[in-house]
């Protein structure tokens, strides 16, 4: 059976991972999976991410992140564009995610970058997900 999305599958292992209090979750890998999950690393959300064997088909090994007493750093975590309907935004209408809390991942002309990147650089694209 094919997946239709991989991306929403690789959000909803990582939400399920955060609330069973795992400390890795393994994923199949791709280019973009492993470019959002560059992001959510460099915005805090998780420790790391290791690529697994170049084989067939990768994985992508991500070390979640939590707090001093075990509190999820990753408290949500939503697709927002979808294969049946894709979400574009032009620079100035990127939605700031939480008031600024959270962090949007857009797919654009310069890569995969946070939405604070695509504000600073001035480019639009689409809305991949939103994590808070």
């Amino acid at each position: 059976m094919s997946m239709s999305d991989p991306l929403a599958d690789f959000l909803t292992r990582i939400r399920n991972a955060v609330r069973a209090n795992f400390d890795t979750v393994e994923i199949p890998q791709s280019m973009l999976k492993v470019r959002v999950a560059e992001v959510l690393k460099q915005e805090g959300y998780i420790t790391d991410y290791q690529l697994g064997d170049e084989g067939v088909q990768g994985t992508i090994k991500i070390e979640l992140k939590y707090g001093p007493n075990r509190e999820q750093v990753i408290t949500g975590i939503r697709r927002v564009s979808k294969p049946g309907l894709r979400q574009y935004k032009k620079s100035e209408a990127i939605p700031k995610v939480m008031s600024g809390l959270g962090v949007g991942i857009l797919t654009t002309s310069k890569g995969v970058i946070s939405d604070r990147e695509a504000r600073r650089l001035h480019v639009g694209g689409e809305l991949l997900c939103e994590v808070w």
